[in-house]
């Protein structure tokens, strides 16, 4: 049996591209040349790419940049871990650079805050909707954007089909969402995201860390981050900021309370040496990780990919938490897979690696129905591709439904959407038999 999952690669893969052909190791490996050296916008994106793909795929990638949501930002990590001899069905580069002949029109029913994390905020950039947990929007950058962000609402530029509201990171703000959680004693867990706390400065984390603490009510606080696989080598190279996560874990561990870094991998190969190397410090420091993955055509949609990302990830002490079926998000139709998919994964990821180790497979509600176990729908149509949840301990009385993407339908059922009056007939029918 060949454990592949056992083995992390190690070569210099970023000589590969021309532009960095002749960057040593410990260079490649700063966490600060990887920020400066960041593709910000898509000129300079094609620029690198114009000597690896054809003129064709040259062509597709500028007419989706004018149809993305969000805007460009890849670390040269990341970039050189991408397929540029396959780009087409490259998992990597399907999550964060968009093609024009890929897209497929947004569902019908999709809204901009499609999760509803807006109206559930009872302070700017803090959401309350689990009654014992929140969210803490503590910033609106990332080191990388992913294509698919449900927070395009908010976090990063301005693009051609999206505008944005901003929730920097402003003590002020801050402040308020401090004396928000004060106040309200029934919440014991507080996630800190945005954005991307790998964003944030080593003081900032010490800030937010030692104020939450002080609550006696908070019991957990999770720093949410794709950093470790976008940019690993900050962990290694940035001393201070992991150097901070690791005091806040450690003075959390003195008052009997739990932080974790929560962060994002969703395919295999996006996890090399550099990562187990990191992996092994926040070890070593007594940091948890746990991963929340997103289920995605082409990139984890079969149970091969699946299963090989959860068990690499649980080789290196990453604990598979969530995964994700897709989010209605604007121009990400062409990843998004129907539920029945989800389902049959699932299935075949259970049993493959230990139960702890087994990551849920949930259904992020739209509207703010919050995270229902993808089994526990009330009513799923496959011809229609409607799905029915509730959410009793969240929104009782209330009804979510998700949506199949269309082009997954059979070419009759397609039609059918695109009539409004049999639109609403076919949802009145999920609403009413569920």
């Amino acid at each position: 049996m060949a454990y592949t999952w056992r083995t992390f690669r190690d070569d210099e893969f970023w000589r590969s591209i021309p532009l960095w052909r002749d960057i040593d190791y410990k260079t490649f490996l700063s966490h600060k040349w990887q920020e400066k050296n960041a593709i910000t916008n898509h000129k300079k994106l094609l620029k690198t790419i114009q000597d690896l793909v054809t003129v064709e795929f040259l062509e597709d990638a500028k007419k989706g940049f004018l149809k993305a949501p969000m805007t460009t930002r890849i670390t040269p990590y990341l970039f050189s871990l991408m397929d540029w001899s396959d780009p087409y069905n490259c998992p990597i580069r399907r999550q964060f650079l968009t093609l024009g002949s890929h897209l497929q029109p947004d569902h019908p029913m999709l809204r901009f805050d499609s999760l509803n994390e807006q109206e559930d905020s009872p302070v700017k950039g803090l959401t309350h909707r689990y009654e014992d947990k929140v969210l803490f929007l503590a910033l609106d950058t990332c080191p990388v954007y992913c294509r698919y962000c449900t927070r395009a609402y908010a976090v990063g530029g301005d693009t051609e089909t999206s505008e944005k509201i901003s929730i920097k990171a402003s003590k002020n703000r801050w402040e308020h969402a401090f004396k928000y959680l004060r106040e309200h004693k029934e919440v014991e867990d507080v996630v800190i995201s945005g954005g991307d706390s790998f964003r944030l400065k080593a003081s900032q984390i010490r800030q937010l860390g030692d104020e939450i603490l002080s609550i006696d009510h908070i019991r957990r606080i999770r720093f949410a981050t794709k950093g470790l696989c976008v940019m690993p080598m900050k962990i290694l190279t940035d001393a201070p900021w992991t150097d901070a996560i690791a005091a806040v874990a450690n003075k959390a561990r003195s008052q009997y309370k739990e932080v974790c870094i929560h962060t994002h991998f969703n395919h295999a190969n996006e996890i090399t040496k550099v990562t187990q190397d990191a992996m092994k410090l926040l070890v070593c420091k007594g940091v948890k990780v746990r991963n929340q993955s997103v289920f995605q055509t082409g990139v984890n949609d079969t149970s091969d990919s699946m299963i090989e990302l959860v068990k690499k990830l649980s080789y290196i002490n990453i604990q598979p938490y969530y995964v994700y079926v897709h989010d209605l998000t604007a121009g990400t139709e062409d990843m998004r897979t129907s539920l029945k998919s989800a389902l049959d994964i699932e299935k075949k990821v259970r049993g493959a690696t230990a139960g702890f180790n087994t990551p849920t497979f949930v259904v992020d509600a739209p509207g703010g129905g919050g995270k229902r176990d993808a089994h526990s729908y009330e009513y799923y149509n496959k011809a229609t591709g409607i799905s029915v949840f509730t959410a009793p301990s969240v929104k009782p009385g209330k009804k979510f439904l998700y949506f199949d993407p269309i082009h997954s339908l059979d070419p009759s059922m397609q039609r059918r959407w695109k009539d409004k009056a049999e639109r609403k007939r076919m949802i009145d029918q999920a609403t009413t038999l569920s």
